[in-house]
């Protein structure tokens, strides 16, 4: 990706890395963008987080936008795939989301949607990211004109567009929840206001944890990043299921009712093989990326269920799923793509759909995750200053051949770039901890030897 925008958009420390400067010139380009692009006035939805800097930013770009004759409509806050819905089915030029997603609450983001509800083209980023530069072609470093008098852009609350969502939500349950002890931590984020009302609205018996946002407590020991505290909750009050979001939303992980964690991994063996029973698994297979677990994988295989493996990243798995057709995709971390509902991870979508496979199958979370045995996975995230260079180095390459032939075909070792930090990860799986953990090591201790750690 570019300068600013990264896999998941420009983000960064609020104020440090990412400013109301910023803020202000992404929202008038957009607003001059599409106005000169449409011949019309643009017309743009935005939503946020509940961090402090969310609402800074909010008033940034809509000055920016509006002062370039674009046309600002406000959902307050809502999740990321809230907007891109809203992006969607209201005909908007495109959505713009304020959040760091799972990020602690002194970080923020700025993340773009296209009409069509899907992330930014690259095309679109690279002029926003010259005109951040004061390289857009055609202006020779002079700024973009503002609007004036009646070319004004207009302010227009939009919280009609949030309820809209929460309604589609609600529709594509097909059972009733009634009875069931759902379980929802919230994050303190996106969710808070909108996971609560559709699960009631499906009769469930909710009991939800971290919904009390102050601006500061987005993600801080709660959500999808912090799992154990939802796993506590659910046994303490004997809860048939949890769930928990992070910040924004986009995310789902769940607790079935034994206090396990059912990651992405096997959230995505779960509604695939729910699909594959219904005939409706398109192409019979799942996108998942390079580091989904080497146990899904093998209870795929089992379940006669092929597989596409991508970069890491929802945009990847989303692009792999539009261009072929396929309709179950995502990420271990709880990013999971229905592409007859969404265009992006919905944490809600997805969690409604989890409840769906357990009532259609009148079975618990834990036996409908139970085939996917996973293999122990040590990951760690390595602090750099050239990405470029830990990838190119000899050293470090041969030392991940060597753990690669050590495995052999019971594990694997992978070496990836972060897309929104400066950092290498460096993953193992095998066949126990311990082994994994020595081969992780081996590569890192590698990388400090060359200097590059």
């Amino acid at each position: 990706m570019g300068r600013y925008f990264g896999t998941d958009g420009f983000r960064g420390e609020a104020n440090i890395n990412l400013t109301c400067e910023h803020a202000f010139k992404i929202g008038k380009f957009i607003g001059w963008y599409y106005g000169e692009r449409l011949h019309k006035r643009a017309r743009v939805v935005i939503g946020k987080d509940t961090r402090r800097s969310s609402y800074m930013f909010e008033y940034a770009i809509v000055a920016g936008l509006t002062a370039a004759g674009g046309d600002a409509y406000m959902l307050h806050v809502t999740t990321t795939p809230g907007v891109a819905f809203v992006a969607r089915r209201d005909n908007f030029d495109c959505g713009i989301m304020i959040s760091a997603s799972h990020n602690p609450y002194y970080d923020n983001g700025i993340k773009l949607i296209n009409d069509r509800g899907e992330k930014m083209d690259d095309v679109t980023i690279g002029a926003i990211e010259s005109y951040l530069d004061g390289e857009y072609d055609g202006f020779n470093g002079a700024d973009l004109p503002y609007a004036l008098r009646d070319e004004l852009g207009e302010i227009v609350d939009y919280v009609s567009g949030r309820n809209r969502y929460i309604g589609y939500l609600s529709s594509l349950a097909e059972h009733s929840y009634r009875n069931v002890r759902v379980g929802l931590d919230c994050a303190n984020g996106s969710a808070w206001n909108i996971a609560r009302t559709v699960f009631e609205a499906l009769g469930a018996k909710t009991f939800v944890i971290n919904a009390e946002p102050d601006g500061f407590n987005i993600n801080r020991n709660a959500g999808s990043t912090h799992i154990e505290g939802l796993q506590r909750f659910v046994l303490e009050n004997h809860l048939d299921v949890g769930f928990a979001f992070d910040g924004d939303a986009d995310r789902c992980l769940a607790v079935d009712e034994k206090g396990q964690v059912v990651d992405g991994d096997k959230i995505m063996y779960i509604l695939a093989t729910q699909l594959k029973k219904e005939g409706k698994l398109t192409g019979n297979k799942v996108v998942t990326t390079i580091v989904s677990n080497l146990g899904l994988y093998k209870a795929l295989d089992e379940a006669g269920i092929g597989y596409e493996k991508t970069a890491v990243g929802d945009r990847y798995v989303y692009e792999n799923m539009a261009k072929n057709g396929y309709r179950v995709g995502g990420e271990q971390t709880g990013h999971i793509i229905l592409s007859k509902f969404a265009t992006t991870g919905d944490g809600i979508l997805t969690s409604i759909e989890i409840m769906e496979a357990m009532m259609d199958s009148k079975q618990t979370l834990s036996h409908l995750a139970a085939p996917v045995r996973k293999y122990p996975q040590v990951q760690r995230n390595v602090p750099v200053r050239d990405k470029k260079a830990v990838r190119d180095n000899t050293v470090v390459n041969e030392t991940l051949k060597a753990q690669e032939a050590l495995l052999g075909d019971t594990g694997r070792m992978l070496l990836r770039e972060s897309g929104t930090e400066p950092v290498m990860r460096v993953m193992a799986e095998a066949l126990d901890q311990r082994m994994a953990e020595q081969c992780v090591e081996a590569v890192v201790d590698a990388m400090r030897k060359e200097g590059l750690a």
